[in-house]
């Protein structure tokens, strides 16, 4: 009864605010502009901050606007900017805006700024030129006292913004990790205080954490992209944080197909809504400007209230991450100027930005252009005092904050959506998954949804690691202690060890953090308090218990390391190249062009029903896994016939391969590669080797730069443990010429191989410098930082 009156309640809301804007002309129809626009009083009453620079020039994502020392796309830093002010209250002799500069980079990008809350100082990020690096400064308003706040070499501080506890958030790359669909530096978020001391991460996503604002409420609305076992390019959504980095939680966007990204959101004072950013994932950080109400819904057209331009409402709810790329004319950088007037970046022609005032009513016009037709307008807003949001104290228990733990509960797993068909007393177990960053990148990469360089999977992006399971209780509830700042994940499983649902986001506790949730997918806008005692919590949190098979300490899981053993001893028999099982599946171990025989065959024959690199939306309970897999059904059952007396499983390997199928068939236990120039960035043949090969024997092999899913299979035409198996070799008539040549060939790979182990073999050593010099970084990082390394 109490959802279906709040249902009731959200749709008659929704009903009223439709109703107001269906009748507004900016939400069916083009803008007209407004001939006060330059005398409103929102406008004239203080000075508009704003940085003059030119466009970021395109790269692949949004997020890839750093450019940074070092890095892939150092060589597209342009530079020239200046921070400026724009007085509408003192007009020029031609009507324009007084402009006066507080600081001029001529060689180099100041961006994001931020104004303090006595609006006597600004907050800004500045690269004096190419060969510098993105740092944090500080300006008095009147242009005096620039100071450097941190500082460092091959990495960027971006997007800072003033605490209202006194300290600083920004977003930085110090912990080096990569976009894990390709090949570019990612950013999380940090607090320090204002002399640049106590710097502290408090956000550990895999990707992308940026454009941080404050909400009225002391929260830290922020924009993230990550993604587990979901597709790379609808997984930007807004989220929250409290400034000590404890409860990260969806705000909006996590599970919608488009946009792209959803960016530089700002709450519209004396309003319940954000204004931000509606972008593609492969575009600049650009788009629609949109205002969300996410009491109507964290997800889709139904809680977005108003888009400029209004065309581009259409562009919603379709399956295309970059469906906003088509917005014309794009905006960027939303300011509220009060909850009926905004301030914008718009392209008015050839990416050349100028600043434009709008209103609900329909009216948007162009205010201002910068004095210097190079630059654009970008990251307006008044430099004046403002409200200082609520402080929130810190829920870090001190007593536990040095035990590199927190601890989370949850009140009943059968609680939310998707968990329909799962019944009481079904889950015994939830396990719990850490997702690690990506450290290393390489040139040649695989593709079935986006670019893996390298390979990884077949049709995931990602490495996972066990850190244990803990019991769920008869009611449902489950608490436990988990490392801290570590993105994890979780799946219930059932009593077989058999994943029921998983989630396909992240999140992390920090040190000393007690958290909970209700319960698997809640619903974020209807989650009521559990009702009587939660057994769970009754009791102390339970420790992680690693499955026997794995070892004493966690580890990335190794499909060749875990899976395959088992298959050798019990399988390889019958599903050998040759024997009688090969047209079923093949289950030998011979490494190919990429990955094994056995893991190749078991994917692309569909013995494994996993999302691999799945859809945006949420997923029902079993409806992937060991739950529906045909390898699942006959690891746990048999064959059915007389092969069963000779098929005996233990316990352990029954588990093993049911976890690997549950995580998502993970193959790789490492991103590193000894093999970067060459296929997929694991192939120890050299691209002359492959041309050649492909000429002798008339087949298909993918190169470094083609594209063609539908010829994935070929990477099995190759044995590079038993050469002489390679099906390639079939065309050809054995002890010819062309057939020797070919052996040969892959001979040279095998040989290879032994001396630079590849990334699936047991005796593997990371022996690339490239891969060398970006751990280094990384362990530096790790003392700086005093993390325990992983």
């Amino acid at each position: 009864m109490k959802r279906t009156l709040l249902s009731v309640l959200l749709m008659f809301a929704f009903a009223l605010t439709l109703a107001v804007f269906v009748g507004n002309p900016c939400w069916a129809a083009d803008t007209q502009p407004d001939p006060e626009a330059s005398s409103k009083p929102e406008l004239v009453q203080h000075p508009i901050l704003y940085v003059a620079r030119p466009q970021y020039l395109r790269d692949h994502h949004n997020t890839a606007t750093m450019f940074q020392t070092g890095e892939i796309n150092t060589a597209s830093f342009r530079g020239g900017s200046a921070l400026r002010i724009a007085n509408f209250a003192v007009k020029d002799a031609n009507g324009k805006p007084e402009i006066t500069t507080l600081l001029d980079c001529p060689e180099g990008i100041i961006r994001d700024p931020d104004v303090s809350f006595d609006g006597k100082k600004v907050l800004f990020s500045m690269r004096r030129n190419k060969d510098d690096d993105y740092h944090i400064y500080e300006i008095n308003a009147d242009g005096t006292g620039l100071r450097q706040i941190t500082t460092g070499s091959g990495l960027s501080d971006i997007d800072p913004i003033y605490l209202p506890n006194g300290q600083i958030l920004f977003s930085s790359t110090r912990e080096p990790k990569f976009c894990m669909c390709n090949r570019h530096p990612m950013c999380n978020l940090f607090t320090m205080n204002a002399d640049g001391s106590n710097m502290d991460q408090i956000g550990h996503s895999t990707l992308f954490e940026g454009h941080a604002s404050v909400l009225s409420d002391g929260r830290v609305l922020y924009d993230r992209w990550e993604y587990v076992d979901r597709n790379f390019g609808d997984a930007q959504g807004l989220w929250v944080t409290n400034p000590d980095g404890t409860l990260h939680a969806i705000y909006w966007g996590n599970n919608s197909a488009t946009p792209g990204g959803v960016i530089d959101a700002r709450e519209i004072p004396g309003t319940n809504h954000v204004i931000c950013t509606f972008t593609s994932c492969h575009d600049r950080p650009w788009g629609a400007i949109a205002i969300l109400d996410r009491t109507l819904g964290i997800d889709g057209k139904q809680s977005t209230l108003f888009m400029l331009p209004p065309s581009a409402m259409a562009n919603l709810d379709v399956e295309s991450y970059d469906a906003f790329a088509a917005t014309n004319p794009k905006y960027e950088d939303p300011f509220p100027l009060s909850d009926q007037l905004f301030l914008a970046s718009r392209d008015l022609g050839n990416e050349h930005m100028g600043l434009v005032l709008f209103d609900l009513q329909g009216h948007e016009t162009v205010i201002l252009e910068d004095t210097d037709p190079a630059r654009g307008v970008f990251d307006a807003m008044p430099l004046c005092e403002h409200p200082r949001p609520a402080v929130l104290e810190s829920r870090l228990d001190p007593d536990r904050k040095a035990s590199g733990t927190g601890t989370l509960y949850v009140s009943n797993v059968y609680e939310g959506q998707e968990m329909a068909n799962v019944q009481p007393g079904e889950a015994k177990y939830l396990r719990v998954v850490e997702a690690p960053e990506k450290r290393f990148w390489c040139y040649p990469f695989w593709t079935l949804a986006g670019e893996q360089a390298p390979a990884m999977n077949w049709h995931d992006f990602g490495v996972k690691r066990i850190l244990g399971t803990v019991p769920v209780e008869e009611d449902g509830s489950a608490n436990f202690e988990i490392p801290a700042d570590t993105f994890v994940y979780f799946q219930l499983l059932d009593e077989q060890g058999r994943m029921i649902q998983s989630m396909r986001s992240g999140t992390i506790v920090r040190p000393g953090e007690n958290q909970g949730c209700i319960g698997c997918h809640e619903d974020r806008l209807d989650a009521v308090p559990p009702q009587g005692a939660v057994k769970a919590i009754m009791r102390p949190a339970s420790k992680l218990e690693l499955p026997k098979w794995l070892g004493d300490k966690p580890q990335n899981f190794s499909y060749t390391k875990f899976v395959q053993p088992i298959f050798d001893k019990h399988c390889v028999q019958c599903h050998d190249f040759d024997g009688p099982g090969a047209p079923s599946v093949v289950l030998a171990s011979d490494r190919n062009l990429c990955f094994n025989a056995s893991y190749e065959s078991l994917l692309s024959h569909g013995k494994v029903i996993v999302p691999g690199a799945g859809p945006t939306k949420t997923m029902a309970a079993k409806s992937w896994g060991s739950t529906v897999s045909p390898l699942a059904k006959i690891v746990l059952y048999g064959h059915g016939d007389e092969r069963d007396q000779k098929f005996t499983l233990t316990d352990e390997e029954k588990d093993t391969i049911l976890t690997w199928i549950d995580l998502n068939a993970p193959y790789y236990p490492s991103f590193a590669t000894n093999y970067r120039e060459n296929v997929y960035g694991r192939c120890p043949l050299k691209p002359e080797e492959m041309k050649r090969l492909a000429e002798l024997t008339g087949d298909v092999f993918v190169q470094p730069d083609e594209q063609f899913s539908d010829k994935r299979t070929h990477i099995g035409q190759v044995s590079f443990d038993r050469p002489e198996k390679s099906t390639c070799l079939k065309s050809l008539e054995p002890g010819s010429d062309a057939w020797n040549e070919a052996l040969a060939i892959i001979r040279t790979g095998a040989e290879r191989m032994d001396k630079r182990p590849r990334a699936d073999m047991p005796n593997f050593q990371m022996l690339d410098p490239i891969d060398q010099k970006q751990e280094a970084k990384y362990q530096q990082y790790e003392r700086c930082f005093h993390r325990q390394a992983r």
